[in-house]
């Protein structure tokens, strides 16, 4: 049982930890050329990971946080096919492409608002910059149930993608008002049957909780017919209101969205409801059948986090390319241009189109290796951190270790000094954010009351 009035005093302001440290500290002394000597030193052996930023939508959803450009021209997608091509080709005289690819991402926006043809020559030019992909590359694709023909899927199949993730948020019809994203069940129903149909080996969907007139017992009959789908993952995120960052989120009525208590009932409820029909939680908010690769990675402990969510592709260098898209390295982070003249300049000019990024100190990449691991596995392996940055971890992070003492009292984490190693429990994982913000160095330095961060709760 969980005592929703002390969890809901863990409702407070932080990030999601996409990256480490997080992209409000990215800067813009960290410039194309920058990069450029960075992708011409990279260690020639470390693997690839690609995302490519698809941002076109035709109409906004206002719970959406991503970077999009609302359009019904044609002539804007071609534009910007004609502008990746050549960001491709930039990037090529910098970066060796031969290098092997494991994974392969498109983003949006919504990826599949590009016509089957234009999908097919996309694919076409990331193939003939990046010849050399792993047999077992993981290839997905974000889609929108509402765009999508037999096809672009067909397009999709035959460029090697393996793995798609359906938006839907939420099926009660309310809701959907509520956040101008009216999608009926069949919809969804005949995307999926779609794509496995073709050959689609793993279909993800993607849900929200948090969203304007929700409750628990209209997000129940979203789950019911969630399942009914038969998909291999769940990515089930707590809704990020954001409205002094994404101006959409100001249509949504403040007043009609869940209170804190109602949100952790409907997330407690997911774990349950979806554990008792034999998908496992992984990570902060992801779920996997047991034949999933997730599923295998959690128990040994190589789940991976980034900027895709989770993954078992670690050990890679990602590369961003298009509009807004955000690469990471060992020690650096990287984010083009969100908007869309500044990166039509740089590339125009013959220049990555590099917004802002970050060098990260040795402090960063330790504190990145603790966070990343824990928000992942949900535990922490003391003695290998020790080993590997060469640092007496409770001297290093004897305040992080003072700030758990409450989740420790509370019995959410246990702290082994004699095994090495911190684990959350079950319980404590709904509050993953927050056991790992002590670790956060950035964090420390902005007072509650001014740090802009969707809530943890």
């Amino acid at each position: 049982m969980i005592d929703f009035e002390m969890f809901s005093k863990y409702s407070k302001p932080g990030p999601r930890y996409t990256s480490y440290p997080t992209a409000p500290e990215f800067n813009e002394s960290f410039n194309a050329e920058s990069y450029v000597k960075i992708l011409e030193n990279q260690d020639k052996k470390r693997k690839l990971s690609l995302y490519f930023h698809l941002p076109f939508c035709r109409s906004a959803c206002y719970f959406c946080g991503c970077n999009v450009v609302f359009t019904s021209k044609e002539d804007k997608k071609e534009r910007y096919i004609g502008y990746l091509e050549k960001e491709l080709a930039i990037l090529s005289g910098h970066l060796d492409t031969n290098r092997e690819v494991i994974q392969m991402h498109f983003g949006g926006g919504t990826p599949t608002f590009f016509s089957a043809e234009q999908l097919e020559r996309i694919i076409a030019l990331i193939r003939k910059h990046f010849p050399n992909f792993a047999k077992d590359a993981e290839i997905s694709c974000e889609i929108d149930p509402r765009f999508l023909t037999q096809e672009q899927v067909s397009v999709l199949v035959a460029g090697g993608f393996n793995r798609v993730s359906f938006g839907v948020q939420d099926f009660n019809e309310s809701v959907q008002k509520a956040v101008h994203r009216i999608q009926p069940f069949e919809v969804t129903d005949n995307a999926v049957k779609m794509a496995r149909a073709a050959g689609i080996k793993s279909v993800n969907m993607d849900l929200i909780y948090g969203l304007p007139y929700q409750t628990l017992e209209t997000f129940k009959k979203t789950l019911e017919l969630s399942l009914k789908l038969n998909t291999d993952r769940f990515a089930v995120f707590n809704y990020a209101h954001v409205p002094w960052m994404k101006k959409t989120m100001r249509k949504i009525d403040e007043t009609t969205l869940p209170t804190p208590s109602e949100k952790l009932a409907i997330l407690k409820y997911t774990i349950d409801y979806l554990s008792s029909n034999g998908l496992r939680m992984i990570g902060m908010d992801h779920f996997a059948k047991p034949e999933d690769e997730l599923f295998l990675a959690i128990d040994k402990g190589e789940l991976h986090r980034n900027f895709q969510g989770y993954t078992t592709k670690g050990g890679a260098d990602l590369v961003g390319i298009g509009l807004t898209s955000i690469g990471e390295g060992v020690h650096h982070y990287v984010q083009n241009y969100k908007d869309m003249s500044l990166y039509e300049n740089a590339i125009d000019a013959g220049q990555l189109p590099v917004h802002r990024g970050l060098i990260l100190s040795d402090d960063d990449v330790l504190r990145k290796a603790v966070i990343m691991e824990m928000m992942s596995n949900f535990k922490l392996d003391i003695a290998k951190i020790e080993k590997e940055f060469g640092v007496d971890f409770f001297d290093y992070f004897q305040d992080a270790i003072d700030e758990l003492s409450p989740f420790v009292e509370e019995g959410l984490v246990d702290i082994h000094k004699k095994k090495k190693k911190i684990t959350v429990n079950t319980t404590g994982t709904l509050l993953i954010r927050n056991i790992v913000m002590p670790f956060d160095a950035y964090l420390k330095k902005i007072p509650e009351s001014k740090r802009r961060f969707s809530k943890t709760v």
